[in-house]
């Protein structure tokens, strides 16, 4: 197992969600990054991942820059696009000429597969479970798709300190859900595991506005917002709308120190057909917000002292005693 103590800070023994299925087009190599290191995944027609470290061994090059090709037995290899070099699941590779086999030359990435859900600990040994919500909702809800995967040049504890920022809303969001007010209702801590409750009252937009851009007749006056929250990878917003419910699940990665990327997974549960109609609306929104959270992290000196603390900083809390005590939970300090 690895042992760097340079990802302390990136939560080692975390599990993380790489990507789900729909996310890697057959026999197409792409590339990922985990805890600083860069890999190349892909998928065969079967549906099997694959995943090796992205740097060639011969001379560097990067795998996810090449292509796969279809062995006799349905899985596929990767080939490296420098000297066309074939490297298999395990990492071993046929050297021009030679016609046998090479022993590994490339460490596979551990991953766990669970559904359509690609995890891995990123080689570190597990001291944290991987959580069992994302099952359960692909058992209930119909999956819309993803959307706004993107690398942000931020460390993972402000990525997630802005998350569970319940305050930020009417600021960074204010712009197209013209949220105006946040009305905290309930936050409830459990560990590793937390739900925060609360409204979001919104300016109107004028019919006029609503008919020259007909997807924001999709936006409610009121946000009402169920946060459901896994640390450190996973947070799970619950919305109830006339047409049907939705899980927007946004995913966090760490990269490396100073790089996460983050994504959103979108599940519905319809209550009418036009339901289904509206989810690439719904993706649109996801990303809008994703977009605008990326936005303002590139706008913040993350070295300012906090002298002001507001009301409902409790998920900001949440974040910041996990991230200290991980993998241990320590109960909250309420006389604060």
């Amino acid at each position: 197992m690895r042992t760097d103590k340079s990802v302390r800070s990136l939560l080692p023994g975390a599990p993380w969600l790489l990507a789900h299925k729909s996310m890697l087009t057959v026999n197409q190599p792409r590339k990922i990054s985990l805890y600083g290191v860069d890999y190349v995944i892909w998928k065969d027609a079967a549906g099997s991942i694959q995943a090796l470290p992205n740097a060639c061994p011969h001379m560097g090059a990067m795998l996810s820059e090449g292509w796969c090709e279809v062995q006799h037995d349905g899985t596929s290899t990767v080939i490296c696009p420098f000297h066309a070099l074939p490297f298999d699941a395990v990492g071993c590779t046929v050297l021009p000429g030679s016609g046998k086999k090479t022993l590994p030359q490339l460490q596979p990435l551990e991953l766990i597969i669970q559904g359509d859900f690609i995890w891995s600990y990123g080689g570190y040994e597990a001291k944290i479970p991987i959580p069992t919500v994302l099952n359960d909702i692909a058992n209930r809800y119909s999956f819309i798709g993803y959307t706004a995967d993107r690398s942000v040049e931020t460390d993972l504890l402000t990525m997630l300190l802005n998350m569970h920022d319940y305050n930020h809303q009417n600021g960074t969001h204010r712009d197209l859900f013209r949220i105006i007010d946040i009305e905290f209702h309930q936050f409830i801590d459990d560990g590793h595991h937390s739900q925060a409750f609360y409204d979001m009252p919104t300016a109107p937009y004028s019919l006029a506005e609503k008919l020259r851009k007909p997807d924001l007749f999709l936006l409610p006056t009121t946000i009402k917002a169920h946060l459901e929250n896994h640390f450190p990878s996973l947070v799970i917003f619950h919305g109830e709308m006339p047409l049907g419910k939705a899980a927007q699940c946004h995913i966090f990665v760490p990269e490396a120190e100073n790089r996460t990327r983050t994504y959103i997974l979108l599940f519905g549960q319809a209550k009418h057909p036009a339901f289904q109609v509206f989810g690439n609306t719904y993706l649109k929104f996801g990303k809008v917000v994703v977009d605008q959270d990326a936005d303002i992290l590139g706008k913040i000196y993350p070295d300012t002292p906090q002298k002001i603390k507001l009301n409902n900083e409790v998920g900001m809390d949440w974040v910041r005693r996990n991230f200290e005590s991980f993998p241990n939970v320590v109960e909250p300090n309420l006389s604060r």
